[in-house]
Formats: C-alpha cells, structure tokens, sequence
C-alpha cells in the first residue's frame, strides 16, 4: 500500500518524514536518525528520517487491524519435514561439518490489502510487549516489519558494542535442558568472534552467561558479549562481522549457512536478520535479531512469520518441533485476534470453531497433530 506514509517506531520514539533510502551502510556513520533493515539473505534498507519525537505506542483501534483467522497459516516445512530436517542437522554434527545449526521455517497467511504493520505493532505491543519491539514501514521500498523481538543483535554506544544472543528455550526455567546450556555458550563463543574481528584485542569480555529471563509465554538463557570497536572499524565492518547473527546461523557460521540453504525450502527476509535503529549524529544504534517478527509481502498479498529451534547433537526431533510452535503460539494468536473493547486488550482467540493449539500448517500435509483438515492450524 503505498498510499501509507513512511514511518518507524522504536520503543518511545517514533520517526516520520523520509529522507533518503540507500543500501549502503557506510551511510549510518555519516548524520541523521535511520531505521535498517537487514535481511538474512543480506538485502539492507537504511531509511534516514528528518523528525524524531517521543511517542507511546498507541492502543489498538477497533477495527485498525483485521489479521488472518487461525485456519489460515501454512508452514513452509510441516511437522514432518522439520523433524526430518532436525535429523539431517544431527548427521552433519556427527560428521563433523557443524556443531550446531538453527532450522527454521516460514509462515504464511493472507492479508487484507489496506493491511497496516503499525495497527498490528499496537496490538503487539499489548499482547506480546518486547524490549526490542520496532515497526519499519516502507511501502514503497517492500519493507513492512513489525517485531517484536527479544534479542538484541547489535547495541553501539560511541566505540563500546554490545549483543545479546539468546539460546535456550522453555515454558518455564525447569524446562530449560543441559543441551540448552551447552548450545548457549557454543554461540557465546562464536558471537566473541565475530566481535574480536573488528574490536580492539582484549576487550571483548562476557559480562553475563546464561542468565534466565523471562518473556510471555516462556523463559530464555541469554549472555552479555561486549567489546570496543577498533578506531578503523564503523558500521560497516561492525555488519560484516557479525552479519547473520550467529544465534540464528549455528557454528561454525560458514558451514551452517550451507546446511541452513540446503534445508530450507524458503527465504527468511528479515526473519533472522537485523532490525533497529541508528542515531549517526551520537553514535548510538541498536538493532535486534529480527525473530518473532511479522512481515507483509505486498507481492504475494500474505503476511509471513518465522519460527526456528537451534540443532545440536543432543536434539531430540519432536522435542525441537515442539520448540517452534511454543515461540510462535503467542504471536500468530496476538496477529489472528481482533481488538476487545471491553478491556482495551487484543483478543487472544480465532473465532469459535477455529483451532488455535498450534502455530502454522503445511496444506494438505501431516502437521504438529496428524493430518489436517479445512480450517485447522498446525
């Protein structure tokens, strides 16, 4: 929809007013405020905005957002094939091509055409509220995101750089496995990596490992990595360095890449890649990992979500199966829910008859519960 004006919310600030969209992010260490975009597969849209002000998020409006019913989610892998595909992920650990990769898998719905991310990112913001949430809306350049993510990827303050990677997933701490550990700090260590190749040697540290947070719906082990970019080192190296993130990619990161193209049958987009903001004028930026993230595709007329589970040697199949449906469950009833007046809240429930027990279904395929039928989710 083009005639919907160009804007970004990031927490208290919202950003209207478009400058200028480039691709190059040397762009983000030159002046202005900008709101990015990177895909996994590596497309960045940097967008400089000419006002910034503070703004809550506001409430939902009756009838802002109309999102798909329940039914209406396909899976780009079903049940199957994602199991399937956990078991290839543990053939390639067992011969020693990977020590760990992330599977994922795209959801898809139809959208109505006067669809808007920023009515849904108010619904977000009540139903599932995220310390990294953001909405970039550039109809006119394909991006129209709305996150609400979790995970910081990247934080910049002046020369100090900070992320954040999450692994490890449950309903609650007891949940959380020694496999979850073990996979957290193997990413720790390659997120140090990535960091020491543009930060001064010695100063990338580990302020916190594995610490529990909790978030709606579930808990996460995340660590702290921290370092100081090299006075040479700007965005620009800061992104190769550490682009895709690598809680999100596997280790070691070149050769999940391979495992992750040959496994899965579609692109994330900005699902796993990087979205955020940079004021260039103070040095200051933060882009999350962009997972639980919504994304129009004008060019298909659906809205789309991505779910994953990190592989390691010691996953068991279903149990990683599970682990996907548990990150999604609460979005895509957030996302399918319509606005209840009565308590200013979205509504967490499809229309009566609708089944809502599991995030996403591949049509005419066996999903999470056997095989489906007409208007069932899997």
């Amino acid at each position: 929809m083009h005639d919907l004006s160009p804007l970004a919310r990031f927490g208290g600030l919202v950003a209207t007013d478009l400058l200028d969209v480039t691709s190059d992010p040397s762009a983000l260490d030159t002046s202005g405020f900008w709101a990015v975009s990177a895909d996994f597969e590596g497309r960045l849209v940097c967008a400089r905005f000419g006002r910034v002000r503070e703004e809550p998020v506001p409430a939902p409006a009756p009838g802002a957002w109309r999102g798909p019913a329940a039914g209406d989610w396909t899976s780009s892998l079903d049940r199957a094939a994602y199991t399937d595909g956990v078991r290839r992920v543990r053939d390639h650990i067992a011969a020693g091509d990977v020590y760990q990769a992330n599977l994922c898998r795209v959801l898809s719905a139809p959208i109505a055409e006067g669809a808007d991310v920023d009515a849904l990112t108010a619904l977000l913001a009540r139903g599932n509220p995220a310390p990294y949430a953001g909405t970039i809306r550039l109809p006119g350049h394909g991006v129209e995101i709305a996150t609400a993510s979790p995970e910081l990827f990247l934080r910049r303050t002046g020369r100090v750089v900070e992320s954040g990677p999450i692994k490890g997933t449950g309903r609650t701490e007891a949940d959380l496995l020694e496999k979850d550990y073990a996979e957290n700090v193997m990413i720790v260590d390659l997120v140090r990596n990535d960091l020491g190749r543009v930060c001064e040697t010695g100063t990338v540290t580990v302020p916190d490992l594995c610490v529990v947070e909790k978030h709606p719906g579930l808990v996460h082990l995340v660590s702290t990595v921290r370092g100081e970019l090299r006075p040479d080192a700007g965005w620009p190296g800061l992104l190769a360095a550490a682009f895709p993130p690598g809680s999100v990619t596997g280790a070691p990161k070149s050769s999940a890449l391979r495992v992750i193209d040959a496994l899965e049958t579609a692109p994330r987009g900005p699902y796993c890649g990087g979205i955020g903001w940079v004021d260039a004028d103070r040095g200051t930026g933060e882009l999350a990992v962009g997972i639980r993230t919504f994304w129009i595709d004008r060019s298909e007329g659906v809205l789309r979500f991505g779910t994953g589970a990190g592989i390691t040697w010691g996953s068991d199949p279903e149990g990683e199966w599970r682990e996907t449906e548990l990150k999604a469950e609460r979005l895509l009833k957030v996302a399918s829910g319509t606005y209840a007046p009565s308590d200013g809240s979205p509504s967490c429930c499809a229309s009566p008859g609708d089944d809502t027990r599991a995030p996403g279904r591949a049509s005419g395929q066996d999903g999470a519960h056997g095989t489906t039928s007409q208007g069932e989710t899997q």
